[in-house]
């Protein structure tokens, strides 16, 4: 089943109803955003973090191209979304960055697993949108992009200078950062950007793939390990991160997924999930 908004398409797929497709859908401006298309963004977003039935979120564009960041030629909008009717100052040009850093801030925070499947070029808030993911795979075109430094403005957007260097180091990020300089896919798995690099027809049904290998453990232990993750990526000391796997730990041995795992361990077949 799919619902359609113009610039997205959310995809339910009855033979994996765990698994909700985000794509992006303005293949002919390579998948750029308007407001209106990050308003749509986060709005699903939200709807998404309520549906308890959905565990995994893969998120991609349609066409050749991931994401192409903001696109420079659409309506700046007021607080209302309309278009604005005055000449754009420093108070409009602030809501339409907090428009779009809050939509990256949305998908960092779901607590579903959420894969970029990076079909092409991401560029500035689509280059961030990846970043914000807990995985990401590419197809052999796909390119990574921070454009803004190349026009005048800083590379540092919608979280990009908080992910980037957690990711890859920071002297890498420190490089790209500051030159702009594109980041092909082959580097961006040598960098551990990419968990895997596929051919382009392939990369979907890797996703899939993927989404699938997280179903088959349970929704506590997926949650609560990305929770720890993204934790302690920013964690102050080994003390403070300890503190986080220890509570995490000791409430998923008194779930019932803990002992229907346990059982099937034992009995040597498939668990059993039931989310409790």
């Amino acid at each position: 089943m799919d619902h359609s908004d113009d610039d997205i398409l959310l995809e339910r797929q009855a033979e994996q109803p765990q698994v909700a497709v985000l794509r992006l859908n303005r293949p002919t401006v390579l998948n750029a955003l308007r407001h209106d298309t990050v308003r749509r963004l986060t709005a699903l977003l939200d709807e998404l973090a309520a549906d308890e039935d959905v565990r995994v979120v893969v998120l991609t564009g349609a066409g050749r191209g991931f994401c192409a960041g903001w696109d420079l030629r659409s309506t700046l909008t007021d607080a209302a979304g309309e278009p604005l009717q005055h000449e754009p100052g420093v108070t409009d040009y602030i809501r339409g960055q907090e428009l779009f850093a809050g939509m990256v801030k949305r998908l960092r925070g779901l607590d579903k697993v959420v894969i970029a499947a990076v079909n092409g070029v991401a560029v500035g808030a689509g280059f961030a949108m990846t970043l914000a993911a807990d995985v990401r795979l590419a197809s052999r075109s796909a390119s990574f992009h921070i454009g803004a430094v190349r026009i005048g403005l800083t590379a540092g957007e919608c979280g990009i200078s908080y992910h980037l260097p957690r990711l890859i180091g920071a002297s890498r990020a420190f490089e790209l950062m500051l030159t702009g300089r594109p980041l092909d896919a082959a580097e961006a798995e040598r960098a551990g950007l990419v968990s895997a690099l596929v051919d382009d027809a392939d990369l979907m049904p890797r996703a899939l793939t993927l989404a699938q290998q997280v179903l088959a453990n349970s929704p506590y232990a997926t949650r609560h390990t990305k929770q720890l993750m993204w934790a302690n990526l920013a964690a102050p000391n080994l003390e403070a991160a300890l503190e986080v796997e220890n509570r995490a730990q000791v409430l998923a041995l008194m779930t019932e997924d803990f002992r229907e795992a346990s059982a099937a361990f034992v009995e040597k077949r498939a668990p059993r999930y039931v989310g409790r």
